[in-house]
């Protein structure tokens, strides 16, 4: 089965971050494409909430995962997604509906943020384009993550 990955931040060769720079490129592109949602800056990266009945949607791309397992492990480890741990993890990986920009639909994996977004800005473009990139690594912000808990995402 193939799996597909909807990018909209870091994740975007051109965004990679060296930690995770040689994962990327192991991805292979798809396709523009975009997500009904909101699309936050949180200053060293963006976060998405996804919401099927929002009327904004958060522009990115997908790529197509190799068949490893070891590169979902990769990127569930840069986003700080533990699925035994998801209360305390920085990102979700979720299930989602992406609609191309040719208009076919596919349900691609998505990180979306597990923080609160009280003092985080909007992107209304929908679309995330830093150009230089700094990620601190997930075991570093795990505290962080703890409080700022949201209610609901």
């Amino acid at each position: 089965m193939t799996h597909h990955l909807f990018v909209y931040g870091t994740l975007f060769p051109r965004h990679a971050p060296p930690e995770i720079a040689a994962t990327v490129r192991r991805l292979r592109p798809v396709g523009q494409a975009t997500v009904k949602g909101r699309l936050y800056d949180l200053g060293e990266y963006p976060g998405a909430v996804l919401s099927e009945k929002s009327r904004s949607v958060i522009r990115g791309e997908v790529f197509e995962l190799p068949g490893d397992r070891s590169t979902l492990t990769s990127l569930d480890d840069y986003e700080g997604f533990e699925p035994n741990k998801r209360s305390s993890s920085l990102f979700l990986r979720r299930t989602w509906p992406v609609t191309m920009d040719d208009g076919k639909r596919l349900r691609c994996w998505v990180y979306v943020y597990n923080g609160t977004m009280k003092d985080a800005r909007p992107l209304r473009s929908g679309r995330y384009a830093r150009q230089a990139v700094t990620r601190r690594a997930a075991s570093a912000r795990s505290s962080a993550v703890k409080q700022t808990r949201p209610a609901n995402n």
